[in-house]
């Protein structure tokens, strides 16, 4: 015997079916939209991979007050050097990625694939890019005691004396590295290079005396040099610095492509939830585009570099391979 199905009846079922549906999952998105909506629900970490008083640190101290201040969540710096960057930048890749920890990276985050051995993050997999923040040209800086007054007569220098020595930022950095390019042009193989923890502890080198040159970013050395205390011999950007008018560019001392800068970006592990990064992202960016910031970042002595984070995930990744040519050619060992 065949039974008869009432189609009325059938449509009704399944609407009652379809209803129920979204009634149980409706609880499941009220809870979702609102906890999405209140990111960040309690303090953002920024990890500087670089001891206080570097470039890093007052680009992420300057950034994260900019930050707090236009939309009013907590922002925090914890300062994790060590190991060429690499403790700080590992310690980040292997945080919870829940948005809440991210890394205010340096060149040394694409340095590093070719330096070392061996590093704590895989450079192409573990993180994403949130936003380009600023970048400043590194210098060649010694005591204004030294009798030195250009790049030249400090070579001559240091070729009549096995005294000389260069401090630098950790091993990794753009100041490092072209420390080593330098002494390798200038032919100054006995100059010692003195590897430091952080920009602002060679610095420290320098005032003391403990070196006779600085090779490093250019805002620990700024109020040195406004002071009268430090002489910049140089530049590295590509062009000379509008508050130095008189300080040369590298290129312009007689060395070609000598062209090295320290780049600061804001990067988050990689998965990170997407609307997380995009709040970051949007809300960097717009601190960056004030009169405000832009005048912060460039009395510190850098530029402001608003780029987004598919801008600024590009760079990094293109500078990996760069980086790799000029250690290659540098004849930098590894780590």
């Amino acid at each position: 015997m065949t039974t008869q199905r009432d189609p009325n009846l059938t449509a009704t079922r399944r609407r009652i079916i379809q209803a129920g549906a979204a009634f149980i999952a409706a609880p499941a998105v009220l809870r979702i939209t609102p906890a999405l909506a209140a990111y960040p629900e309690r303090p953002v970490k920024i990890v500087v991979a670089n001891t206080p008083g570097g470039p890093s640190d007052i680009v992420a101290r300057i950034t994260a007050g900019a930050l707090q201040q236009s939309t009013g969540k907590t922002f925090i710096i914890e300062n994790i050097g060590g190991a060429g960057s690499n403790i700080g930048m590992g310690n980040v890749a292997n945080s919870t990625p829940d948005g809440y920890t991210i890394l205010l990276a340096t060149n040394a985050y694409s340095v590093n694939a070719s330096l070392y051995n061996k590093i704590p993050y895989d450079p192409a997999k573990d993180f994403v890019g949130v936003s380009e923040v600023a970048t400043s040209p590194n210098t060649l800086v010694v005591q204004s005691s030294l009798p030195a007054k250009s790049v030249k007569e400090f070579i001559a220098l240091a070729k009549n004396s096995d005294k000389y020595n260069v401090a630098t930022p950790p091993i990794g950095t753009t100041p490092q590295l072209q420390a080593e390019l330098f002494k390798l042009l200038a032919g100054l193989p006995k100059m010692e290079t003195v590897v430091f923890k952080g920009g602002g502890d060679a610095i420290g080198a320098l005032l003391n005396g403990t070196v006779q040159l600085s090779s490093g970013s250019l805002p620990p050395a700024a109020p040195h040099i406004k002071a009268g205390t430090f002489r910049c011999l140089a530049v590295t950007g590509d062009q000379r610095w509008p508050d130095l008018p008189d300080v040369p560019t590298m290129v312009e001392e007689g060395y070609k492509d000598f062209v090295f800068a320290t780049d600061t970006t804001l990067l988050a592990p990689a998965k990170t939830p997407p609307e997380a990064v995009a709040w970051l992202e949007a809300e960097t960016l717009k601190v960056l585009g004030t009169p405000d910031m832009k005048d912060k970042l460039f009395k510190a002595g850098f530029q402001v570099r608003a780029q987004g984070g598919m801008a600024a995930w590009a760079r990094v990744s293109k500078e990996v391979a760069m980086f790799r040519d000029i250690i290659d050619k540098a004849g930098i060992p590894k780590q």
